[in-house]
């Protein structure tokens, strides 16, 4: 148990918990989910807390705080779906604030369930029958949560990407996410069923799309990856890999100076190491702009003393 766990109320609103929370570890979080659990276990899970609020006609309601390693962890949760209406609880900014990163928010609501970060806990709340009551209930459980919160900036690696690439490229905050693991990764841009770029727990990676500023209907779009390692030698190894698994027919270029570029169907393909780190953009319409968002992105990892 978290000695700095929130205190909820044990009523709110015509809703009183239920006594004692539900305490779930890794081991019983797939019996809990029905299976769906490695989406938490591909961060650094702690433990889950869940807590029943129930009342006589107005529906139940489900409080589940996920306890993590680290802030970066239950902002990644958060950070897989910025979809909701932005929330803002006294003394704590709706929108996360800093010169790199404006897009997303700290609590999301929408259709009966809330979805908050707050310091190392990722929390759900959700209604069995969303009305105003239970709304307002909701409400003031998040603000609960998040009472006391230090409101830790989002991950280091997520302000690495530039906002704007050479005012041709904007990148897509609402679909930013921040993860460790492949299966994660999967879900937001599907790679392959194996591992091919080993990941674990130790490794941090960010993933958005870039689209192209046009006045045309014709949007392009080009998914950028950035992935950090423990160590150089690690990301060579993880580059290697990925390239055998994913470009098994096509010649093996890992240099130092230049990105590598392949000729895939649905787009060009580039890739370059950067010391303990590996960018890789997908499904750009040319060579020059795959090299330009490498370009960019790189320049900001060495800006910030991070590129080696």
């Amino acid at each position: 148990m978290n000695a700095d766990k929130p205190n909820l109320p044990k009523t709110v609103g015509v809703w009183n918990r239920l006594e004692p929370p539900r305490i779930i570890n890794s081991k019983y979080i797939f019996k809990y989910m029905n299976g769906a659990g490695e989406l938490y276990l591909g961060y650094r899970f702690r433990h889950l807390e869940v807590l029943d609020y129930t009342s006589a006609d107005q529906g139940n309601i489900l409080v589940e705080l996920y306890f993590m390693e680290s802030p970066d962890d239950s902002f990644g949760l958060l950070s897989l779906d910025w979809g909701g209406e932005p929330v803002s609880f006294d003394g704590a900014p709706a929108a996360i604030s800093n010169q790199y990163f404006t897009a997303s928010s700290r609590a999301l609501y929408g259709g009966g369930l809330m979805r908050l970060w707050s310091d190392d806990i990722y929390a759900r709340i959700m209604a069995e029958r969303e009305t105003p009551a239970s709304k307002e209930a909701i409400l003031a459980l998040g603000k609960t949560i998040a009472a006391g919160a230090q409101y830790p900036p989002e991950p280091t690696l997520v302000k690495l990407l530039p906002l704007e690439i050479d005012a041709v490229w904007k990148l897509r905050g609402d679909r930013l996410s921040f993860f460790r693991s492949h299966l994660v990764l999967n879900s937001i841009y599907y790679l392959s069923h194996e591992n091919i770029l080993d990941l674990d727990l130790s490794a941090e990676a960010v993933s958005a799309p870039y689209e192209h500023i046009s006045g045309s209907g014709n949007q392009k779009r080009s998914q950028f990856l950035l992935v950090q390692y423990e160590n150089p030698e690690r990301a060579r190894q993880a580059l290697n890999h990925f390239h055998d698994a994913y470009l098994p027919e096509l010649k093996k270029e890992i240099t130092v100076d230049n990105a590598s570029l392949f000729k895939l169907e649905d787009g060009w393909l580039a890739y370059k190491l950067l010391g303990k780190y590996i960018a890789i953009v997908f499904e750009c319409p040319d060579p020059e702009s795959a090299k330009v968002i490498l370009q960019k992105n790189e320049s900001n990892l060495l800006k910030k003393g991070e590129g080696s």
